[in-house]
């Protein structure tokens, strides 16, 4: 679990789904996309086990606010594929939302808000609640 997300996580809720949706792999930057409006103005902070050239810039730039979503859209598209990676979306210094790419296999999505869920499971066949 992120440093970022210990107690916050314990108030929101959550789902899971297979990150291939067939031959299809949902990537971080699709599924930001997916956040729509509740996404736009959030601040975000990634960890990612993996390290290499885009993880470590993706961590240098989480450092202090964060990067804003169109940062993170651009590090990240149009299909960077991480392994064991989580991205923590901050409204003010309000942990709203938390994606967590699970060995390449699943996401995690927990939300402060259950229309993002909802919006996300209606997307994503085989989402189930964590």
């Amino acid at each position: 679990m992120s440093r970022y997300t210990a107690a916050a996580e314990a108030g929101m809720k959550g789902i899971t789904f297979p990150a291939w949706q067939g031959h299809h792999y949902v990537t971080l930057a699709e599924l930001l996309a997916q956040l729509g409006d509740f996404g736009r103005g959030l601040r975000w902070r990634v960890e990612c086990d993996e390290t290499w050239d885009l993880t470590a810039e993706l961590e240098r730039r989480s450092a202090g606010d964060g990067m804003d979503t169109p940062t993170l859209l651009a590090l990240t598209a149009p299909g960077v594929q991480l392994i064991d990676a989580e991205a923590c979306g901050f409204a003010g210094d309000t942990l709203v939302v938390v994606l967590t790419e699970v060995d390449s296999s699943f996401w995690n999505v927990r939300a402060a808000d259950e229309r993002v869920l909802g919006e996300l499971r209606h997307h994503y066949p085989g989402t189930r609640a964590l």
